[in-house]
């Protein structure tokens, strides 16, 4: 079973203080882009996982990675053994901050419930997801959606025609608690988060422009602390024409959000061509969650 799962941007990551259970309330306005891993599955005498693709040797392949963990679970509120060979195909940045991982986690879930034929309610996908990572729900349902508590309450939004994006993959990486760290230091009386209405609006009506406007990220700061030469990253892409340009996540990848398609390419090119980013990515938005194939 092979299932298609997308890559994320959060168009706006407003970010709350610590809470005692280590995590941060967020309001986390995600919308799924056509950037994809495929996660295949396939029954076998003992648990096996493999990678390919850009960044693959950077990834885990025990019952540590989510997708194990995602099969793991799933076997064990059915009572099957999971003994399964995974094999994910990468095009995803690889720590990025466009939730590989999480997309992984949910590919493996949906791939395995159909090979086993357990049927779990979307409820029930949910809640293993949820359990998972605070991104891996909104890996499952794609789309748009806002994101509360840790991320994992979602709700869904109305997105009207496509955006187009750039995603420039950094040399190195970022770990996201480290990120989350330095925004504590920085931010030390972070208010409530609240998603911005004139966000919302902008996605609802489809007006790339006022979502040019109206994009943020509370996490951009400590990225750009940890990783300073994204700084060049993003004039380098508002010089090419983004109407908008910002720290993906917790980063190290960026996003620059274009008029339409061919300005896309232009700016991608240019990205490449200024050496300020290992590789662009040209995708569309919204796309949706994880499918199988």
């Amino acid at each position: 079973m092979t299932v298609r799962v997308p890559a994320k941007v959060n168009v706006q990551l407003a970010v709350g203080g610590a809470r005692p259970d280590g995590f941060h309330d967020l309001a986390n306005v995600f919308l799924a882009v056509g950037l994809y891993d495929e996660v295949t599955v396939s029954a076998a005498d003992s648990f096996a996982l493999t990678c390919t693709g850009p960044g693959s040797d950077q990834v885990p392949l025990d019952r540590t990675n989510l997708a194990a963990r995602a099969a793991i679970e799933l076997g064990r509120r059915y009572g099957i053994a999971p003994d399964v060979r995974i094999h994910i195909a990468k095009d995803i940045p690889v720590a990025g901050g466009m939730a590989g991982g999480s997309a992984d986690a949910a590919g493996a879930l949906v791939a395995c419930d159909a090979l086993w034929g357990t049927n779990a309610s979307r409820a029930e996908l949910l809640d293993i997801c949820a359990g998972l990572g605070s991104d891996v729900p909104f890996s499952l349902v794609g789309g748009a959606a806002l994101g509360t508590g840790r991320g994992e309450k979602l709700e869904p939004l109305d997105v009207a025609g496509q955006f187009w994006w750039v995603f420039a993959a950094a040399d190195g990486g970022l770990s996201t608690p480290a990120v989350y760290r330095e925004f504590d230091r920085l931010s030390p009386d972070a208010p409530e988060p609240v998603a911005a209405p004139a966000l919302l609006e902008a996605l609802r009506t489809g007006d790339v422009e006022a979502l040019a406007a109206t994009v943020t990220n509370d996490l951009q700061p400590a990225a750009l602390s940890l990783f300073p030469s994204l700084k060049d990253t993003l004039a380098a892409g508002t010089a090419a024409g983004a109407l908008a340009a910002l720290v993906s996540g917790s980063g190290p990848t960026t996003a620059f959000l274009t008029p339409d398609e061919a300005s896309a390419r232009a700016v991608a090119t240019a990205l490449t061509g200024a050496g300020v980013c290992r590789t662009a990515h040209v995708a569309p938005s919204p796309a949706p969650g994880a499918t199988l194939l």
